[in-house]
């Protein structure tokens, strides 16, 4: 949050364009995830963040043997910073061996 001191038009208050992230903060417990959550037999229950990353990582480990190509591809966004973009273009390219990234910059 960006909190303007005294003295400002806004006088120590949330600036508009962060009003409605304060609110987000404040309504977090309606409908949102709490704990991490893993899918046994098709149905989701909580779980630890060790177990919830372990899956996560037999996941991604899963589709890297097989064919990469048709297994594996991620989407990212334009609207992240250039460094994040180069980040999840290199992780495809490098630990999943894929070339299918794309983003809707083309869009």
């Amino acid at each position: 949050m960006v909190w303007i001191g005294s003295g400002s038009s806004y006088s120590g208050n949330v600036i508009p364009k962060q009003r409605k992230g304060v609110i987000g903060l404040r309504n977090n417990n309606r409908g949102r995830l709490t704990e991490p959550m893993v899918r046994d037999n098709g149905q989701l229950r909580p779980t630890s963040w060790d177990e919830a990353l372990d899956v996560a990582a037999a996941g991604l480990a899963r589709a890297r043997e097989q064919d990469t190509t048709r297994s594996f591809g991620m989407f990212s966004c334009s609207k992240a910073s250039n460094e994040v973009n180069f980040l999840a273009q290199k992780f495809v390219r490098s630990a999943m061996g894929s070339n299918n990234i794309d983003s809707c910059n083309r869009t």
